[in-house]
């Protein structure tokens, strides 16, 4: 009968040795991994914090404007709500020609001008709107500049902007008539084709209401789906089918949805093109698969002596499942919905597809309302090729990512907080 040779004392000791060494160098391996990983995200977000603070900010001038009806044309009859904001606008003019009246040259007083954006003529009639009793009289009116004389002030960016007109900046500024305030028209405006007025709340409303249909369409079917599958369906090659189909969907890229919207909801059912409607139930066949997956997922973990229990005491099939597995399986049910909706708010393709990329100034008003959501709103100021609108893509990626961010913290939270232990 053969023996295991014995050995020495001097081999264990290197076998030993050696094994130590190779744990170390692959405990070494992944704490560099890690720290790459660490790295890596570390530089992306301080990136995009350091470009995208700027677009949270808005430099201001504060100007004496003279509400002169003269230089208005108000009209016998007119209100202020009838007075386009260009109107407007030659009360800014006369404003820097006394504030500068040493420039008489026609091209300098383009250039003069053009420090402040083209929405100052609104920023002047909001403030007549506000207090009607300064038609006639002079006010001190803080008006945003342009979106070149705003990257100036802020990030000293000379590219877009000429020696005069940092001159006449420098003057303001020794005069205590600029100021850096928070750009809250970031969060109320919709898109315009001027930096300096682009908001994202359109995008947001966009992306609220394209999320609703979502849900409303992607939550009831997918759990109805999974339960029929799970607990009602006996098992057979249809079931089989249908089971290897829904795990290979999970898996096929975001855009071949979006040429399945395209096909089936626009060109077919006819429903309004780049609308919140479309969007959302194209996004819901996107993330059905993994609704389906998922709450298929929470089913199985369910004991089946729960089942077993319940049976015994004499309910029914459909007693069972809405009484005692379905009200244990929603904890797990409402993750795998949330982390889907969160990977359905940061899609582009498939809403590419259906229209969405269109130019939309207008807060959309309902689900059938034109509408842009925040990743398509973020790739086209992507594509602009004024400099205001990288500042812009950078705060809005900031604004997608920290929702995305309290997504997925809410789904732990609810899993931690209804985790079931067997």
């Amino acid at each position: 009968m053969n023996k295991h040779p014995k050995l020495s004392k001097h081999t264990k000791s290197s076998w030993h040795k050696k094994r130590i060494r190779a744990e170390a160098r692959f405990k070494l391996y992944g704490q560099i991994a890690l720290g790459i990983a660490v790295f890596m995200l570390v530089l992306l977000i301080s990136n995009l914090i350091f470009r995208g603070i700027g677009g949270f900010v808005q430099t201001q001038a504060q100007l004496e404007i003279n509400y002169d009806p003269k230089i208005i044309a108000l009209e016998n009859g007119e209100t202020y709500d009838d007075i386009p904001a260009s109107r407007y606008m030659p009360l800014l003019r006369e404003s820097l020609k006394k504030q500068f009246p040493e420039i008489t040259n026609p091209r300098e007083l383009r250039d003069l001008y053009s420090i402040f954006g083209s929405n100052a003529g609104l920023q002047i009639k909001e403030v007549l709107e506000h207090d009607g009793s300064l038609m006639g009289k002079s006010a001190n009116i803080w008006i945003p500049l342009s979106s070149n004389a705003d990257l100036f002030v802020k990030n000293n960016i000379t590219d877009k902007i000429n020696d005069n007109q940092q001159k006449w900046l420098g003057t303001l500024s020794e005069k205590g008539q600029l100021q850096k305030v928070f750009n809250s028209g970031f969060f109320k405006n919709g898109d315009s084709r001027n930096p300096e007025s682009a908001g994202f709340l359109g995008a947001m409303a966009g992306s609220a209401f394209t999320l609703i249909i979502c849900l409303l369409v992607v939550f009831p079917l997918g759990v109805a789906t999974a339960v029929f599958l799970e607990e009602f369906a006996k098992k057979n090659r249809w079931v089989d089918f249908i089971e290897v189909n829904i795990n290979n969907l999970a898996a096929v890229p975001s855009i071949v949805f979006g040429l399945l919207g395209l096909a089936i909801y626009i060109n077919i059912m006819g429903m309004p093109r780049s609308s919140a409607l479309v969007g959302g139930m194209t996004l819901a066949l996107m993330i059905l698969p993994v609704i389906i997956i998922t709450t298929r997922t929470s089913l199985k973990s369910i004991p089946g002596s729960i089942r077993d229990a319940a049976r015994a005491l004499g309910a029914t099939p459909v007693q069972v499942v809405w009484h005692h597995t379905l009200p244990l399986a929603m904890p797990g049910i409402m993750t795998g919905t949330i982390l889907g909706m969160a990977r359905a708010i940061g899609e582009t393709a498939p809403l590419l597809m259906i229209g969405m990329v269109a130019f939309v100034a207008d807060i959309p008003g309902g689900f059938t309302s034109p509408a842009t959501v925040m990743p398509v709103q973020v790739y086209l100021w992507a594509g602009s090729p004024e400099a205001g609108f990288a500042e812009k893509t950078a705060a809005g990626i900031l604004v997608l990512l920290m929702l995305l961010i309290a997504m997925n913290m809410l789904a732990i939270v609810l899993r931690k907080k209804f985790e079931v232990r067997w």
